[in-house]
């Protein structure tokens, strides 16, 4: 849609105020956000954001060939939205250790894998030098790749078992093996929903707390928000207004992932899924709004692979990559495809109208695919 047919639908809808502060690059305010999540006309608002996808990253669409390692389910927060936690003794609990996450990696060895994401539950008894002890046991499996584990969620134990502060933490993480961070445990950061569906994680301000850490530590992270459970459309706006404030300080977030709820199987099993509509307005809503981001994720296992390739469209860049034996979404009652193959991440891409372009964690090009076979 060109510039001036999204002016006059905009008008239409009521925000060509919005649009022009978007032509224009002036920074949205929380109001501008809220109207626009609140816009009956999904299809502007998604052009507004697809104008400022394609003035940051042109008709690219990136991936990685990844995997993904979730080596424990035992978990002692008890969320009310989470069915991969287990507790000791419950059916399915299970906890690897070092080697075991390691023969992992190894058993990729003959794919061109770059990233492991490493994300889990949190667990008490866990001795600090297990996680020292996993990061050097994955990296001497494959030197070259790319460690990107541990939630601020995960990063609190693990601080809280060392009994050491966070830059000291940060230090010997990274010199077992830890390269960024993921963005989960973030969840949404007001009081009320924290108090309500996951009272003993970390809140909002532990979170944020951590990820300057890390960011201080020269780590990169991703950041995200769980939505469309009992969160309020302010509460959503809230999130990413705290979101942009510290990377306005920090810089350090590279990536923001819309997390799409999955009650299935969970204490919330009551409640309905988010529709693709609201997966695409919060794409959209976060491309217009987090100015300061690089990229916006539409992570295809949680939305299914259809309306990740329409949220490119809608604002996103990026689709995540192959993700091999992801656990958390699949026991929530995910129906992707536990993994992708990259030929079929290429045509997926090529077929949503964009040009796949291979990347690292940290957005290195490694290949562009002009074309598929």
């Amino acid at each position: 849609m060109n510039e001036s047919l999204v002016l006059e639908r905009a008008r239409t809808a009521g925000l060509r105020d919005i649009a022009d502060k978007v032509l224009a690059r002036v920074r949205l305010d929380q109001d501008d956000a809220l109207r626009l999540y609140a816009a009956d006309d999904l299809n502007v608002v998604g052009a507004l954001a697809d104008l400022v996808r394609r003035r940051m990253h042109g008709n690219r669409a990136y991936f990685n060939v990844n995997q993904h390692i979730n080596y424990t389910n035992l978990c002692n927060k008890l969320c009310s939205f989470c069915a991969f936690q287990r507790l000791p003794g419950q059916p399915g609990a299970y906890c690897m250790t070092p080697d075991e996450a390691a023969q992992k990696i190894r058993e990729r060895l003959h794919e061109p894998v770059t990233e492991v994401h490493m994300v889990a539950g949190i667990w008490p008894k866990l001795p600090y030098s297990y996680y020292l002890d996993l990061l050097r046991a994955v990296k001497a499996a494959r030197p070259s790749i790319h460690v990107k584990a541990f939630t601020m969620v995960e990063i609190d134990e693990i601080a809280r078992v060392a009994k050491k502060s966070l830059p000291e933490v940060f230090a010997e993480l990274k010199e077992a093996g830890l390269d960024s961070l993921p963005g989960g445990g973030a969840e949404i950061f007001a009081e009320r929903v924290h108090q309500e569906i996951f009272p003993l994680k970390i809140g909002a301000d532990r979170w944020l707390e951590i990820a300057r850490e890390a960011h201080r530590a020269g780590l990169r992270s991703n950041c995200t928000m769980l939505y469309g459970h009992i969160e309020t459309l302010e509460e959503r706006v809230d999130h990413l207004n705290r979101l942009r404030e510290l990377q306005d300080e920090t810089g350090g977030f590279q990536t923001f992932i819309p997390l799409s709820f999955h009650p299935d199987n969970s204490d919330m099993a009551h409640l309905p899924a988010p529709t693709a509509h609201d997966d695409l307005k919060n794409i959209a809503v976060a491309r217009l709004f987090l100015d300061n981001v690089p990229h916006v994720k539409a992570y295809w296992i949680m939305l299914g692979i259809p309306v990740a390739q329409m949220a490119l469209s809608f604002g996103a860049d990026d689709i995540d990559g192959t993700v091999t034996e992801e656990r958390i979404y699949h026991d929530a009652g995910a129906t992707t495809p536990m993994a992708m193959s990259r030929k079929d991440l290429v045509r997926l891409l090529h077929d949503a109208g964009f040009e796949p372009v291979e990347r690292d964690t940290l957005y290195n090009v490694i290949a562009v695919e002009e074309s598929v076979a």
